[in-house]
C-alpha cells in the first residue's frame, strides 16, 4: 500500500503515442473543424432539450423507480457513507492502512463521474444526506422547511466547490483519517441542517455532491424528460434541458478551473518551484484561486463579446451549459489513472476496515495491481476525454446560438444572415485556448 498523500495520476509526455505538439496542434483542429462542420451542415437549432427520449423498457422504469429498489439503495449508501465515517473517526491513523481516505478522495469524488456520465444522477437518490433529512422530517412530524430563495440558484453550491477544491488540493493533512474524519462530520451535520431547514430545494442546488452528480447526469444518455418519463436521450439533449440557473456558470468554471490547477501542481515546474518551501498552502490557495479566475475571466469575456455581436443578454448563463463537457473531459483525463490504480487501494482496505487484521473479502494482503491499463491506454483516454469534451461543448454552443439568433431576427428584421455564426468565434477561440491548455498542462509534464 502506498504511504504518502494521495496524489492525481496524469500522463507524461513519455506515455504518448504521438510527439506532444502532434497532440495539441491535432485537438485543436479537432475542435476547429467540428464548428466548420456545424456552420455548413448545423444551420437551425435541432436540440429540443427536456422533449427529447425514447421510453426505456417497462421493466427497467419499474426497477429504477420502485420503492423497494430506492429503499434498498439508500440503505446500502447510508450505511457505507456512516461505516466510512466512523473509520475515519477511530480506524487506523495511518493513510495507507486506513480505507476512509481512499473511499472519500477516489472511490466517491472521481467514482461520481462514471456514475453519473452512465447512470445519469443516481446519486441524487442515493444520497445519505436526504434520507438522513426525510429520517429528521418524519421524526418531527412533518416539513417545516422554510425554502430556498430561487434568486439563490447554484450559488450556495459554488462556494462549497470552492471550499472542496481548496481542501481536496491544497489543505495540509487532508488525507490524514482524523482530518478527514472531522471534515465530513462538520459537513454532514452542517448540510442537514440546512437542508431541514430550508428544504429539499438545497440539496438540488446547494449540495456540491449531488449538484455535481446532476449536472453530469445531463450527459448520460438515460435521464427523466418533461413529463417524468424515463427515457433513452442523446446526451446533447441532456446538456440543454439544462435551466440557466444563477450561478451554474460559476460552478462550471470552478470545477474547470480546479482541475486545471491540479494539473498545473503536478508539473515539474510548480513542483521545483512554487511548491515548494513553508508557503506551499499559501502558493498553492493562490494558484487555485488564480486558476479558477483566469478560466472564469476568459469565459465571462468571451460570452459578452458573443452577446455584444449576436445582439443578445446574459450570455454567461445562457452558454453555460457548454462548460458541462468540457468539466466532464477533464475529469476524465486527470483522474482515470487514479480510480483504476488507486480505486483498488479502496477495496483491498475495505476487507479490514478497522484494521484488526480481519480479511472480510479475501483480498487484503493483494497489492495494487499496476498493469491492469497501460500508460498508452490511459494517455489516448485523457487525449480523447479533453478533446470530446470540447468538440461536444462547441456542438451545444452552437445550437445555443442558432436558437437565440432566430429569436433576435423575430424582433430585429435587419439582422445580418451571418450573425449566428460570427457571434460563436469568441466561444470557439475560448475553446481551442482551453483544449491546448488543456493537453499541455495534462501531457507536458
Amino acid at each position: 500500500m502506498r504511504t504518502v498523500p494521495l496524489m492525481h495520476g496524469v500522463g507524461t509526455r513519455a506515455d504518448l503515442p504521438l510527439p506532444l505538439s502532434y497532440v495539441v496542434v491535432g485537438g485543436a483542429a479537432a475542435v476547429l473543424v467540428s464548428f466548420v462542420a456545424l456552420v455548413l451542415l448545423w444551420r437551425s437549432p435541432r436540440l429540443v432539450g427536456a422533449e427529447a427520449g425514447q421510453p426505456v423498457p417497462r421493466w427497467v422504469s419499474t426497477l429504477a423507480d420502485a420503492p423497494q429498489s430506492r429503499r434498498a439503495l439508500k440503505t446500502m449508501v447510508l450505511a457505507l457513507t456512516l461505516l466510512v465515517l466512523l473509520v475515519a473517526l477511530v480506524g487506523p491513523l495511518g493513510v495507507e492502512d486506513n480505507l476512509a481516505p481512499w473511499a472519500f478522495h477516489v472511490v466517491f469524488w472521481v467514482g461520481l463521474v462514471p456514475m453519473s456520465l452512465v447512470l445519469g444522477p443516481v446519486w441524487a437518490v442515493a444520497n445519505p444526506l436526504r434520507t438522513m433529512r426525510s429520517g429528521i422530517a418524519r421524526l418531527v412530524g412533518g416539513d417545516s422547511a422554510a425554502g430556498l430563495p430561487r434568486t439563490w440558484g447554484y450559488w450556495p453550491a459554488a462556494v462549497l466547490f470552492g471550499a472542496f477544491s481548496w481542501f481536496e488540493l491544497v489543505a495540509p493533512d487532508r488525507a490524514e483519517p482524523p482530518v478527514l474524519g472531522a471534515v465530513l462530520l462538520a459537513y454532514v451535520i452542517a448540510q442537514v441542517a440546512a437542508a431541514t431547514y430550508f428544504g429539499e430545494r438545497w440539496l438540488r442546488t446547494g449540495e456540491p455532491f449531488e449538484v455535481y452528480a446532476r449536472l453530469l447526469g445531463r450527459l448520460a444518455p438515460i435521464g427523466r424528460r418533461r413529463d417524468g418519463v424515463l427515457v433513452w436521450r442523446s446526451p446533447l439533449n441532456g446538456a440543454d434541458s439544462l435551466e440557466p440557473l444563477p450561478g451554474l456558470a460559476a460552478v462550471a468554471v470552478i470545477l474547470i478551473g480546479s482541475t486545471a490547477y491540479d494539473g498545473v501542481s503536478r508539473t515539474s515546474w510548480w513542483q521545483n518551484g512554487p511548491g515548494l518551501g513553508e508557503a506551499v498552502v499559501v502558493t498553492g490557495t493562490v494558484g487555485l484561486v488564480a486558476t479558477i479566475a483566469v478560466v472564469s475571466a476568459l469565459f465571462a469575456g468571451a460570452c459578452a463579446i458573443a452577446g455584444r455581436l449576436g445582439g443578445y443578454t446574459g450570455a454567461t448563463a445562457v452558454f453555460a451549459h457548454s462548460l458541462l463537457p468540457i468539466a466532464a473531459g477533464y475529469a476524465i483525463a486527470h483522474y482515470f489513472s487514479l480510480l483504476v490504480f488507486d480505486g483498488q487501494a479502496a477495496f483491498i482496505l475495505a476487507s479490514d476496515p478497522f484494521g484488526t487484521g480481519a480479511d472480510i473479502l479475501g483480498i487484503r494482503t493483494r497489492a495494487i495491481d499496476y498493469t491492469v491499463v497501460s500508460a498508452r491506454t490511459i494517455a489516448l483516454v485523457q487525449v480523447t476525454a479533453i478533446v470530446v469534451g470540447h468538440v461536444v461543448g462547441v456542438v451545444l454552443a452552437h445550437d445555443r446560438a442558432t436558437r437565440l439568433d432566430q429569436q433576435v431576427r423575430l424582433t430585429q428584421t435587419a439582422r445580418a444572415p451571418r450573425s449566428a455564426n460570427v457571434s460563436q468565434i469568441p466561444l470557439l477561440i475560448i475553446m481551442i485556448a482551453f483544449t491546448v491548455g488543456g493537453l499541455f498542462i495534462l501531457l507536458g509534464g
